[in-house]
């Protein structure tokens, strides 16, 4: 039926017009950005599990810089405590040569000056050692020298690495108001208090080395708070008097007389400091039986500083394993999404041509049903 009100043939061809432009134009918009999906309305459940995936590989490669940074801290402190343990080697070598008798007053005199300076670099690269202007190995970094590294995408999954204590000043000390205390009442005064791993180090008048260190049962005690002696060792003062070193209280040490006797005696070179070097610091090899006692204290310094290193090595292979992993969890991940989210470049391309096709055979549809009601005109000639 010819009718010219309604042309039937020119609404079905602009229909289907307007539905392979809308076509056209994504598939124009999925070759010009590479994704399938632009909007939650091409694909609502795959722009959903797209985006959990993107979180996920961003979190990864950040996690992958974490653990090299981590990686680079570690190498930093290693550094720095392999020439620790150089200079404690050294400083065993003096303690060596003191010992023998073949050495002078001069001479020992001269041999302790480079072990102090030596012990005092130490102390220096204990205190001044930095990763991103943190020091790295003074107990300072992280949570009492442990410091910990996130190594994944999500809340938890982390890494802990012990960066030991080299060496730290915990407090300073006095002795008593005067040089020369009685046995009853001699007490060294902790300025700061102790806390554990503190070592508080001096030499008597007999000339003995005495160390007292705040750890175990001595910190128990302190903690509750009981103010009962704790007996932590003796020494032996000039007049051949036994005294007993206990503590008092978290910023007291008492040096009692055995026998009661109030015998009178001195202590020199008193250091209070923690960690693997502190012992070390209070030495020195200025006689034959120093230099022996010296010669113990360095061997346990240099264990120490290998055992740090030890585990500082051992974390370091962990991290670079983690870090060989997430890349390629990364990878896989990144793959799996790109099977989500990008388009297919050759079925878009195909695509393309057919709605181009497509396209332009209905816009001649639409000019032919256009001009079929001109021929209703011929009815009225």
């Amino acid at each position: 039926m010819a009718t010219i009100n309604t042309n039937m043939s020119a609404k079905v061809a602009s229909n289907s017009l307007v539905r392979n432009d809308r076509s056209m134009s994504a598939t124009m918009e999925r070759l010009s950005t590479g994704l399938r999906i632009n909007s939650a309305k091409d694909d609502a459940a795959g722009l959903a599990i797209s985006s959990k995936m993107t979180s996920q590989i961003r979190g990864l490669d950040q996690a992958v810089r974490n653990a090299n940074d981590a990686i680079s801290m570690i190498q930093v402190a290693e550094g720095a405590m392999k020439e620790v343990t150089n200079m404690l080697q050294r400083m065993r070598e003096l303690g060596v040569q003191a010992i023998s008798d073949s050495n002078t007053a001069n001479d020992r005199s001269a041999l302790n000056n480079e072990y102090k300076q030596l012990s005092a670099e130490i102390m220096r690269i204990a205190e001044n050692t930095q990763w991103n202007g943190t020091n790295i190995l003074d107990d300072t970094i992280g949570s009492s020298g442990v410091s910990t590294f996130q190594v994944g995408a999500n809340a938890k999954q982390t890494i802990d690495v012990d960066f030991g204590n080299l060496a730290q000043n915990a407090s300073t000390a006095s002795w008593g108001g005067a040089n020369t205390q009685n046995a009853a009442t001699g007490n060294i005064t902790i300025t700061g208090g102790l806390s554990e791993g503190d070592v508080v180090s001096f030499k008597t008048d007999a000339g003995n080395f005495v160390t007292i260190t705040m750890t175990g049962a001595n910190k128990s005690a302190l903690d509750a708070a009981t103010g009962a002696l704790v007996e932590v060792g003796t020494l032996t003062t000039a007049a051949g008097a036994t005294l007993a070193a206990s503590f008092t209280d978290a910023s007291t040490i008492k040096l009692l007389d055995d026998n009661s006797s109030g015998a009178t005696f001195t202590i020199s070179d008193l250091v209070v400091s923690r960690g693997t070097h502190a012992p070390v610091a209070a030495t020195d090899i200025t006689t034959s039986a120093l230099a022996a006692t010296a010669l113990g204290v360095v061997d346990t310094a240099i264990q120490g500083v290998n055992d740090t290193r030890a585990l500082l090595g051992a974390s370091m292979s962990r991290l670079e394993y983690a870090s060989d992993n997430l890349q390629n969890v990364s990878q896989n991940a990144s793959a799996a999404r790109s099977r989500v989210l990008d388009a297919d470049y050759a079925s878009e391309t195909t695509e393309l041509a057919r709605t181009q096709i497509i396209q332009q055979a209905g816009t001649a549809m639409l000019s032919q049903a256009n001009q079929s009601q001109q021929s209703v005109l011929s009815l009225l000639k």
